[in-house]
């Protein structure tokens, strides 16, 4: 799935079972009770985030939902919007087509929104209609494909690309580790090649597993679907006749990746995903599968735009944090699930 820089413990606002930290919706009243011999402490937020407030339209934008990943970006978005009793959200039709979507954003302004969620198609295609709305005074949240200037948005949330290669070299190198093997073999599914994102997960499964000395081993990349992700997997385990490891970069392309695998009958290594799917989330609770973590890139982090969206539009900042505005830029965090606390996660994976 083409996304940059939208993995889900951690940083994640969304309310209502969606987001893990619970801060934006859930927060309590921060209130400071004085003391005659306490210094004044600095303001603690903007009280219950929770209770409704002033109404607040917030149009929402984002690409067709032609996979998993994108697909919940949606349904989490709007689950959350149900939540306010003071949100009314206006969402297009998801596109893939840029001059699209760019007219769809126009729309939203023109219709006088108070607050944009958007997440582009394409980053850098959407930077001009993001600063239109900024300079007609519309606070734009913009979620995971990063515009090219910060003229275009007011905040920035999504995912940590490097940090997810990191935490999956970290986990499979500390595994291995704990099996005792030495000179390990190690394969990477990569996805879109062409991709920052991809560039960058690689970039951090290198890192990681260079300080474990170890390094990555035979690689293919694929394009974020099912069936690429079988092609470019049964590739790989032609031409590796050792493998102690593989990570593969999508939980979407995964699907593949799993059923490649399965028609190798091969089983003398183990899986690591990519994204946080409830279906490899199944898999690392099965004791058959070869799957046994998957690193986080949360769609949740939609939810928790739409709740970063409402504060903006009733002027509040974050009840648990002492800044009076909402951070500029908010990066999710990339758990490793694994069968030890996958049942921890369940309710932010999504269906592929």
């Amino acid at each position: 799935m083409m996304r940059t820089n939208l993995a889900r413990r951690g940083f994640l606002f969304g309310a209502a079972g969606i987001g893990a930290g619970a801060v934006l919706a859930g927060c309590t009243s921060n209130e400071p009770q004085q003391q005659a011999d306490q210094p004044q402490q600095a303001n603690s937020g903007q009280g219950a985030n929770s209770e409704p407030g002033q109404p607040v339209t917030i149009g929402f934008s984002a690409p067709a939902a032609d996979h998993g990943w994108m697909a919940a970006m949606t349904i989490n978005a709007r689950s959350q919007a149900e939540q306010f009793s003071d949100v009314t959200l206006n969402a297009t039709e998801g596109t893939n087509d840029v001059n699209q979507q760019i007219a769809q954003v126009e729309s939203l302004i023109n219709g006088g929104v108070d607050v944009l969620v958007i997440l582009p198609f394409d980053g850098k295609a959407l930077t001009q209609v993001g600063r239109q709305a900024m300079d007609a005074g519309i606070p734009v949240v913009n979620v995971d494909r990063i515009f090219d200037t910060p003229l275009a948005y007011r905040t920035w949330i999504g995912g940590d690309n490097y940090s997810m290669g990191v935490n999956a070299g970290n986990y499979i190198a500390e595994e291995l580790k704990r099996q005792n093997i030495g000179n390990p073999v190690i394969g990477e599914v990569a996805g879109i090649d062409s991709l920052p994102l991809t560039q960058e997960r690689s970039q951090g499964f290198r890192d990681s597993l260079q300080q474990h000395g170890f390094s990555v081993g035979p690689r293919v990349a694929a394009e974020f679907t099912t069936e690429s992700g079988e092609r470019q997997t049964a590739n790989l385990l032609q031409g590796a006749q050792t493998l102690h490891a593989l990570w593969n970069h999508d939980d979407d392309q995964g699907i593949g990746v799993v059923a490649a695998i399965e028609s190798s009958r091969r089983s003398d290594f183990f899986m690591v995903g990519g994204a946080g799917s409830r279906n490899m989330m199944n898999l690392i609770k099965d004791e058959s599968s070869p799957v046994r973590a998957t690193v986080l890139y949360s769609p949740s982090m939609a939810s928790s735009a739409i709740s970063l969206a409402r504060l903006l539009g009733q002027n509040k900042g974050l009840g648990d944090l002492a800044e009076h505005e909402i951070p500029a830029e908010v990066k999710t965090y990339s758990a490793v699930v694994t069968r030890e606390n996958v049942d921890n996660y369940m309710d932010v994976g999504f269906d592929s």
